[in-house]
């Protein structure tokens, strides 16, 4: 992992756990999950919010009173309102997409669930991914959340990662072990 992204991660995490145990205390964790849900929707939809968390052009007044009006609109619960308004005091708002997932593993966490990284050659159907998900779900012991993606690169077949393990299951991935292999006889 680089350094930049190594030194926004632990930022976003210290944040997240402040947000998250206020939330726990509140009894709110069910409404910043959904807070979660719309935040990450609004950074992948608007290009004017990005530029709002990562421009240095911005001012810390502009970026706090941008980020509050953004958070009152989406009616962000108020241990919410106030950690963006702190990273905006503090400049730390672009890394809010790190806190998104932070948030989202540590009340995964509290459910007792856990996220599965699909990528498939394919759109995965809803069978599939209801399959998939209750097979990695007897495999860990806990609730699986399955997050696709499309790779056509793969060719075919699957890689899965859950927590730090990955099954590569790829055309892809077989070719090039195929490929290692022969470059080894030759």
């Amino acid at each position: 992992m680089s350094e930049p992204a190594s030194i926004s991660s632990g930022i976003a995490a210290r944040y997240a756990t402040a947000i998250f145990e206020i939330s726990k205390e509140n009894k709110t964790l069910a409404k910043l999950e959904a807070n979660l849900t719309d935040l990450t929707a609004a950074l992948s939809e608007s290009a004017d919010l990005r530029t709002l968390i990562s421009s240095p052009l911005i001012s810390r007044d502009e970026q706090g009173k941008a980020i509050a009006a953004v958070a009152k609109k989406m009616n962000l619960i108020p241990v919410m309102q106030k950690g963006l308004a702190v990273m905006a005091q503090k400049r730390r708002l672009f890394v809010l997409p790190q806190l998104v997932t932070s948030l989202s593993g540590l009340i995964a966490q509290e459910k007792g669930e856990v996220t599965a990284e699909v990528i498939s050659a394919k759109a995965l159907t809803k069978v599939q991914s209801e399959k998939l998900a209750k097979t990695l779900g007897e495999r860990v012991g806990k609730t699986v959340t399955i997050n696709a993606t499309v790779d056509d690169s793969l060719i075919g077949g699957l890689v899965v990662k859950v927590g730090s393990k990955m099954i590569d299951t790829s055309i892809r991935s077989k070719l090039n072990s195929l490929q290692n292999a022969m470059k080894e006889v030759g």
